[in-house]
């Protein structure tokens, strides 16, 4: 069977470095400022900074469309992202691109992805249940992976949070134990570690927690890795998901700074993974 298009990701000897587009606010949404082609240059320059500075995948994300639904979004939104996505697939060239549909809607998150090409989705919360700023998000994995069995999109690989930032588990988990509920009971292809909030770093236990149990799946930083501190977290981790850093000035509404991507990205390269 041939490997499937998200594990290139992970071919470098080296954490993989994988932007995220923050999509400025979708039609519909409470932001929206009622011109389409604006976000659609905007996700295009940015998916150029990154590959220019050298980053090895990309995630469409429509961050700018706060506050988000708990979990399924208007037909509007999927079709806005689904077009987008297209274009940033090709832009591409070949690299891995994943979908990420806020806050929780893993099944729109897979169409998209069906129909745009792109390798992988981010499902926030795909096992378990969490309380968070848009109430009780429970996981999504029975219906996920039936979707996407029905789609015949099996090469489309599930990147899950564990503990997902901006968020509690109704009860303590020790993070061992949801990875393993993860990748062994909910089907995720990889997980994802982060901190508390967006632009917060995790705990390198818990990194370290998530790499013993996670049994050759891919363990990723989901949120808080800069040039500053990724030569130490990033030796444990496949790969980093990051956005915030990367932006001009490091401010989190600007445009992505392709020498931010490129000084992260030769950081990286003095990790090794395993």
């Amino acid at each position: 069977m041939a490997a499937a298009p998200w594990s290139s990701l992970f071919a470098h000897g080296r954490p993989a470095l994988i932007g995220v587009l923050h999509l400025p606010p979708l039609p519909g949404s409470p932001r929206w400022q009622g011109d389409f082609e604006t976000v659609r240059r905007f996700a295009l320059a940015d998916a150029a900074a990154y590959l220019a500075g050298g980053a090895d995948g990309l995630v469409v994300e429509n961050f700018g469309d706060v506050p988000f639904f708990a979990s399924a979004v208007p037909p509007h939104t999927v079709a806005a992202m689904a077009r987008i996505a297209a274009e940033v697939v090709e832009a591409a060239g070949g690299l891995p691109v994943g979908i990420n549909v806020l806050r929780n809607d893993a099944q729109a998150a897979m169409g998209i992805a069906a129909a745009s090409g792109a390798s992988f989705v981010r499902v926030n919360v795909l096992s378990g249940a969490m309380l968070t700023d848009q109430g009780l998000i429970e996981g999504q994995a029975a219906e996920l992976l039936r979707l996407r069995r029905q789609l015949e999109a099996t090469e489309v690989g599930i990147f899950a949070d564990v503990l997902v930032k901006h968020a509690y588990p109704l009860a303590p988990q020790p993070i061992a134990e949801a990875v393993e509920d993860c990748l062994g009971r909910a089907g995720a292809d990889g997980v994802i570690v982060s901190g508390v909030a967006t632009g917060a770093a995790p705990d390198p236990d818990d990194l370290a927690a998530a790499r013993s149990v996670a049994a050759g799946a891919p363990v990723l930083i989901g949120s808080g890795c800069h040039a500053g501190n990724a030569a130490s977290l990033g030796a444990g981790a496949d790969g980093v998901i990051v956005a915030s850093s990367l932006k001009r000035d490091g401010l989190l509404a600007n445009p992505v700074d392709p020498l931010r991507v490129q000084a992260l990205r030769q950081t990286l390269q003095r990790c090794q993974t395993s």
